[in-house]
């Protein structure tokens, strides 16, 4: 991962020919995909970069060019790395649906945007579903019944088990069986997205656009709609999730002549809801409680509250006793308190002080007087500040930022911090302690200790919405004293 950088930077000059263009990393979702914008003049483009996993390009890729060719709002594809460990793709730039969701709240806007994005959706499945290649699906060519009860797998052994809850093995899989047996019926003939939620919708120039696909396949309509509707972090209002529905229903049902029936459609539609949840709560279980991914555990409440509501209005499809009562169990008080996620509120007295500093002069004394807080040591990790061209730039510099992220281990350090930070923060916030002191030492207090600390002081914000104050006490003399983050 730590030549992924010099690769990239290689590539691009083979491809630029000139070697002019500026490399910008972004940052990295749940997968082990790294992004990049590419700036060329006044044209930015995205480079995906996945060597680990080249049918997964070559899915995305295969995908694009077809929707291309159908006019369909995707991005287009620039170039393709002769080895395929990376491609090219136009830049759609970083508002997504999402991003506007959680400015505006639920506005008129934000509803127009999603009668838009559904009848995007219904024209990607049902006209970039016709004569498209399903060969190269990274998975299997369909949303099949063997697909289903993978899915149904997944979340039993990434959450269920996670959580050690009792429950009947055999009957359990043959509730599973059930399920997959009857969601079978509906006709899946349509490409499917496999992850379309509001993160994946891009909004530019007013318009539509979708990224993410390379896990399609041939599937049912309504997985498509049920995951951008029940989007665990969306929360979008209930009323609305019925409103879009029927929306979406209407717009699809129109491009394929009038030959859905409504009445199953829906009554098939609240199946595919459910088992789109259940393999939700299992990608968190495993990214979140396997791999111990920050965003992904702090997601699981909003699944719960998700399955909650649905158990308590809606019905399963058919009768799945066994399947019910781990349901149930899931969503019990214990388990949904055992998740609940902490948020520094308006009455919050904590106030999280992180340091940066120079070893050479001292770790910072603590300001509370209870001899508290921590200190982490930044000089096991290489240091920029030992090359010419970081030597008078600091860790607010992107070139620095650049080479500690992709040339050092910073990445894993800063992982270890915010799961032992994590813990305090959320226990001194429910004991309304008022102070924690947090430092971060390296040789000349310039590179790698300012970029830690300025990483910190962004997890606490967007996680716990904590009040932090960050100091750089070698760069007091920049003026960047005691600055509110």
């Amino acid at each position: 991962m730590h030549n992924a950088f010099d690769k990239i930077t290689e590539a691009v000059k083979k491809w630029d020919g000139k070697g002019n263009v500026e490399i910008q990393s972004l940052k990295q979702a749940g997968s082990n995909r790294q992004y990049f914008r590419l700036t060329k003049g006044p044209a930015s483009y995205i480079l995906t970069y996945n060597p680990a996993n080249i049918p997964e390009n070559n899915a995305f890729v295969s995908f694009t060019k077809h929707f291309t060719d159908q006019g369909l709002s995707v991005p287009s594809i620039e170039f393709v790395d002769p080895q395929q460990q990376f491609y090219v793709q136009s830049d759609l730039g970083d508002l997504s649906l999402f991003d506007i969701m959680q400015k505006e709240g639920f506005s008129e806007n934000v509803k127009s945007l999603f009668q838009k994005t559904c009848r995007s959706l219904a024209q990607l499945q049902i006209v970039g579903g016709k004569n498209i290649d399903y060969n190269n699906c990274i998975a299997t060519r369909s949303f099949d019944k063997q697909a289903i009860y993978s899915d149904l797998l997944y979340f039993l052994y990434y959450f269920v088990r996670a959580l050690d809850l009792p429950y009947d093995k055999n009957l359990l899989l043959n509730d599973f069986e059930m399920l997959s047996s009857y969601l079978m019926q509906e006709e899946n003939q349509f490409f499917m997205h496999r992850d379309c939620q509001s993160r994946n919708v891009m909004i530019k120039d007013e318009k539509i656009w979708f990224i993410d696909y390379q896990g399609g396949m041939q599937g049912a309509l309504q997985y498509d709609i049920a995951s951008l509707l029940w989007q665990a972090r969306a929360q979008m209002p209930y009323e609305w999730r019925d409103e879009l529905v029927n929306y979406y229903f209407d717009h699809a049902n129109e491009l394929l002549e009038g030959t859905l029936r409504k009445q199953d459609f829906m009554a098939n539609y609240d199946g595919f809801v459910l088992i789109r949840m259940l393999q939700t709560l299992g990608a968190y279980g495993f990214r979140g409680l396997f791999e111990r991914k920050p965003h992904f555990i702090a997601s699981i409440p909003f699944a719960l509250n998700n399955l909650k509501w649905f158990l308590e209005n809606k019905h399963l499809p058919i009768r799945l006793p066994a399947l019910q009562k781990v349901l149930n169990a899931i969503v019990a008080d214990e388990v949904l308190e055992k998740f609940a996620t902490v948020v520094a509120g308006p009455d919050c007295k904590l106030t999280v002080h992180i340091n940066s500093f120079s070893y050479r002069k001292g770790i910072p004394e603590d300001q509370f007087g209870n001899g508290g807080g921590y200190v982490f040591d930044c000089r096991g990790i290489l240091n920029p500040g030992r090359l010419d061209e970081y030597k008078t730039l600091t860790g607010r510099d992107k070139p620095v930022q650049e080479f500690l992220m992709h040339k050092t281990n910073m990445s894993s350090f800063l992982q270890h911090v915010f799961g032992m930070i994590d813990i305090s923060i959320e226990d001194y916030i429910k004991r309304s302690f008022e102070g924690l002191t947090i430092s971060f030492g390296c040789t000349g207090g310039q590179h790698r200790s300012v970029f830690a600390a300025d990483k910190l002081a962004e997890h606490l914000r967007d996680k716990y919405k904590v009040n932090t104050v960050v100091r750089h006490i070698e760069q007091e003399s920049k003026n960047w004293i005691n600055e509110p983050y």
